[in-house]
């Protein structure tokens, strides 16, 4: 029996490299699109029948989507909206998530499961309500509208997450820290956080990627092309008659950069907390 198994495993292993492969080459054949179209002139874009690689390499595409497009200046809308997001996402779930995973109240697995409930929402639902709201509160056209709603609808993930790696802390961690004076105010800052930090870079990545990518919330509440942010900005490059596909690529290249620095920088922790969140949640 054991020999037919391992048999079996001996055959499926390359039916499994070559799937895996081919999935692989699906997955990044928009980025080898995306790379041969920003290397290309704008007469070559249209060429028919298409090309895939170009005859001209040329990197001209990259001083002009810099020099002509301002696209320094989306780069810092989005940074800002996309930094204090996750700050404010973290201030207003770390409680939420201690709460839900340390203290004993009516209805509290309830409560999380609700949260669930509003990440099932589209955000096309409530962007006119939104837009009301927030007209009457005086945040259309400001970083800090974006800032509100990006945390509020990442906050029902991060919630989650978090409270399953509180949960996953032994509490009695936290009843030596009480033994020894601290309050438990103090035992959150002091020893939680720090043993939570995988969780807590998950979180903070999550939040901060989907701030940078979002559009829909940025292309209703936000008017002044100072405030706009790099999502915005990649849109310009569509035009009602044509599109500038060689001078898109090229910017949304330049878009995708921070984000994979990002991940490089920290991946470990990312893995780490994705896994502890999930498994011992």
């Amino acid at each position: 029996m054991s020999g037919s198994v391992a048999a079996w495993r001996s055959r499926g292993k390359p039916v499994a490299v070559a799937l895996t492969v081919v999935l692989l080459l699906v997955m990044l054949f928009p980025f080898f699109v995306m790379i041969t179209t920003m290397l290309r002139t704008s007469q070559e874009v249209y060429v028919s029948p298409p090309r895939w690689i170009p005859h001209i390499v040329t990197f001209r595409n990259f001083a002009i989507v810099w020099s002509q497009y301002q696209l320094l200046g989306y780069f810092k809308s989005s940074l800002v909206i996309g930094v204090g997001s996750t700050i404010l996402n973290l201030l207003l779930s770390i409680p939420a998530a201690y709460a839900i995973a340390r203290l004993r109240f009516a209805g509290r697995q309830l409560f999380l499961y609700l949260f669930l409930v509003v990440q099932m929402f589209s955000p096309v639902v409530v962007v006119i309500s939104l837009f009301k709201t927030f007209s009457k509160l005086g945040l259309l056209d400001t970083y800090s509208g974006l800032v509100i709603i990006n945390a509020v609808f990442t906050m029902a993930f991060s919630v989650w997450l978090l409270s399953g790696y509180f949960r996953s802390i032994p509490v009695e961690i936290e009843e030596a820290a009480f033994i020894d004076g601290a309050t438990r105010s103090q035992t959150v800052i002091r020893i939680i956080l720090p043993i939570s930090a995988p969780g807590l870079v998950t979180t903070a990545i999550y939040t901060f990627i989907s701030a940078w990518n979002e559009f829909l919330f940025a292309l209703s509440f936000i008017q002044t092309q100072s405030k706009m942010p790099l999502t915005l900005g990649l849109y310009r490059f569509v035009g009602r008659w044509s599109s500038q596909w060689e001078l898109l690529a090229t910017a949304d290249f330049l878009a995708i950069i921070p984000v994979l620095v990002l991940f490089y920088v920290i991946q470990q922790r990312l893995v780490a907390g994705l896994a502890g969140g999930a498994v011992k949640g």
